[in-house]
């Protein structure tokens, strides 16, 4: 891969990544910085590691974005397991229980979708980056320690049940920054009396953005310097449309 020279012009904006399953968001800004020699690169909010879909990375100028970029609404698709809790409240956490999930109905699904919609607190998982007194808590979480966590305020625009092939229940959700999307799975599965967990999470929308705009992360890394170009979404244009 030939890097940029100090010739070509700065690569100054925003690149929209599809994010597959396994490499952290950090991996992803790391893969891109050492494949294209950037120096400054981000990322507009955290995908788990296990999350696909629409990651928003900030190159040069582009990573003063940051607070405004993370502070746009996201849209997801998802899958959730009932009748299982772990101890992430995905499915790759430690499984703490499990539960006859038989008698659960499509309708009760809902019901329990439609009453997590609106203003919500929200109580962050133990395995999540929000740092107390500078550590992330998924750091303590690793220890076998688990802390007092505030509850944080959320908004659900709406929860969607889209499709029902028991014990899995596929739904879409639009949310507010910060909303994590497998402790609204969990708070379903508790109310339902079964338990569930998150199985699979797409993010396909952030902000004004949207996955069928980006690209996948291994055609990325494959471009040249002179094709990435024209896929990054040039600086001046982003700081105008994310303009309150």
């Amino acid at each position: 891969m030939t890097p940029f020279s100090p010739s070509q012009a700065p690569l100054d904006g925003v690149l929209l990544v599809d994010k597959p399953a396994g490499p952290t968001s950090h991996d992803v800004v790391h893969r891109i910085r050492k494949t294209f020699r950037i120096d400054k690169v981000g990322h507009g909010g955290t995908l788990d590691p296990n999350a696909t879909g629409l990651l928003v990375i900030l190159l040069g100028k582009g990573t003063k974005l940051s607070d405004r970029i993370m502070g746009g609404d996201k849209a997801y698709t998802g899958e959730m397991r009932l009748g299982r809790t772990t101890s992430t409240q995905d499915c790759e956490g430690e499984t703490l229980e499990e539960k006859l999930w038989q008698t659960v109905t499509r309708e009760q699904v809902e019901a329990q979708m439609a009453a997590l919609t609106g203003d919500l607190f929200q109580t962050p998982p133990m395995v999540s980056a929000i740092k107390i007194d500078g550590v992330p808590l998924y750091k303590l979480a690793r220890k076998g320690q688990e802390v007092e966590r505030k509850p944080r305020f959320i908004h659900v625009y709406r929860m969607t049940l889209t499709a029902w092939a028991p014990p899995l229940a596929t739904f879409d959700v639009l949310c507010t920054k910060g909303t994590y999307v497998r402790t609204l799975a969990h708070d379903i599965g508790q109310a339902l009396g079964c338990g569930a967990c998150l199985d699979a999470l797409r993010r396909t929308e952030s902000g004004a953005f949207h996955v069928n705009d980006a690209l996948p992360l291994d055609e990325i890394l494959a471009l040249s310097p002179d094709q990435l170009v024209p896929r990054v979404i040039p600086f001046a244009r982003v700081a105008r449309a994310s303009l309150p």
